[in-house]
Parts: C-alpha cells; sequence; structure tokens
C-alpha cells in the first residue's frame, strides 16, 4: 500500500511540475519585474503579501498589480507614472496609512532622501 501510494505521489508531484514548467510568466509582475525591491513574505489561494523597499533615487520598473492594499511603513515621496498614459504623479506616503488600490500597471521612483517601506497585500479573485 505505501508503495502504491508513494508511486502516485511521485507521478502527481511529476505533473505539477511539467505544467508549472509551461505556463508563461507575466514580465509585468511585479515581483519578477521588481526582484530588487520586492519581495514575498506570504501567499495563499486568496492574497500575496510583498515586502516593498525602494531606496532613494531607486525606480521599480513598469511592472502591474491586482487590486489590493498597501500599508506605508515609513514616510516616503515618489513618482508613479500609472499605464497607459504615463504621466507622472507625485505622491508622499505618511508612515502607518493604508490605501485601497485597484488593479494597475504604474513604475515607481523614490525621488526622497530615505528609503519608502511598503507592505502590499494584492488580492487574488
Amino acid at each position: 500500500m505505501k508503495r502504491w501510494f508513494l508511486i502516485v505521489a511521485g507521478a502527481l508531484l511529476a505533473l505539477v511540475a511539467v505544467v508549472r514548467r509551461g505556463q508563461a510568466q507575466d514580465p509585468l509582475d511585479s515581483l519578477i519585474a521588481c526582484h530588487d525591491t520586492q519581495k514575498l513574505i506570504f501567499e495563499n489561494t486568496f492574497v500575496r503579501v510583498i515586502d516593498d523597499v525602494i531606496l532613494p533615487g531607486v525606480s521599480e520598473p513598469k511592472h502591474r498589480h491586482p487590486h489590493g492594499v498597501v500599508v506605508s511603513l515609513e514616510d516616503g515621496d515618489t513618482e508613479t507614472r500609472l499605464y497607459p498614459d504615463g504621466q507622472p504623479q507625485r505622491r508622499h506616503s505618511t508612515k502607518g496609512t493604508a490605501t485601497w488600490n485597484e488593479t494597475l500597471v504604474h513604475d515607481v521612483k523614490n525621488v526622497g532622501t530615505k528609503a519608502t517601506h511598503f507592505i502590499r497585500i494584492d488580492i487574488k479573485f
């Protein structure tokens, strides 16, 4: 019985690996496009939680996010361009505030004098 279970479990794991390898990754996924500044800290079926730290003068390239909540852990100043129009907008984030964002594609530059620090909770639905 154990041997049969191990064979089936191994076959299922091999199938999952093949399917995952065949799925194209979105180059605008924020964790791919912004791999230097964004780190995954939690993920399940419902949410993906990202720790996002941008040093002064550093830019995050064009990337996308689904609906979600952004919590600012530090005061910070950024310049953001929303696509498709790409017009730059300056924003000031205040430590301890949370904002709701609709699905968006944007790039971000830290135009302040200290690192920005955000926790982003992306909703999966």
